[in-house]
């Protein structure tokens, strides 16, 4: 009896000690993403301009729980500045990250929303919607990850919301398990 016991705390043991380090638990993340445009004052073979320039640029700090391989919910505080329109926006949403394929790596699609806080003048308050596609590649060590890809944009703001401003941006984020 004794052996048996001793055997199934041990294989208890390993078995819960031998789970991937990334399928559950807390994280923090730390992202960039940029709105790229045409450049209008573009001339081939003038060195002085570029064929894109950025029109926007969103610095995003989250806290998430992975639930399993699959999905994952963060919360989000992002700050959007819009420079060629002039505009601040400090988005704080949700959001729901689901992978679709699973290999070394994952793609995954993402889903948010909440609402933009109300600083004063400088920043618009309105309601946030984000929709996303991107890649997730780990360390070498599978705990941190490298995540890129594609993200839709909705703000509505200004009087009852019937301003938008929508965008497509290039993302770059870093997540610390």
């Amino acid at each position: 009896m004794k052996r048996l016991i001793s055997l199934l705390f041990l294989s208890l043991t390993l078995v819960t000690f031998s789970q991937d380090q990334k399928t559950k638990g807390v994280f923090y993340k730390l992202g960039l993403a940029t709105t790229l445009m045409l450049n209008e004052d573009f001339e081939l073979g003038n060195s002085d301009e570029t064929l894109i320039n950025p029109s926007a640029i969103f610095l995003n700090n989250a806290v998430g729980i992975q639930f399993d391989h699959k999905s994952s919910v963060e919360f989000n505080l992002e700050y959007n500045w819009h420079s060629r329109q002039g505009l601040n926006f400090l988005p704080i949403y949700f959001s729901y990250r689901y992978n679709v394929f699973e290999f070394e790596d994952n793609l995954f699609v993402r889903v948010g929303y909440g609402r933009l806080l109300d600083l004063g003048k400088a920043y618009e308050k309105g309601t946030f919607y984000k929709v996303g596609l991107g890649f997730q590649i780990f360390d070498k060590d599978y705990k941190n990850s490298f995540l890129f890809g594609l993200d839709f944009n909705r703000k509505r703001f200004g009087f009852v919301q019937s301003d938008k401003l929508s965008s497509v941006s290039i993302f770059f984020e870093y997540t610390i398990f």
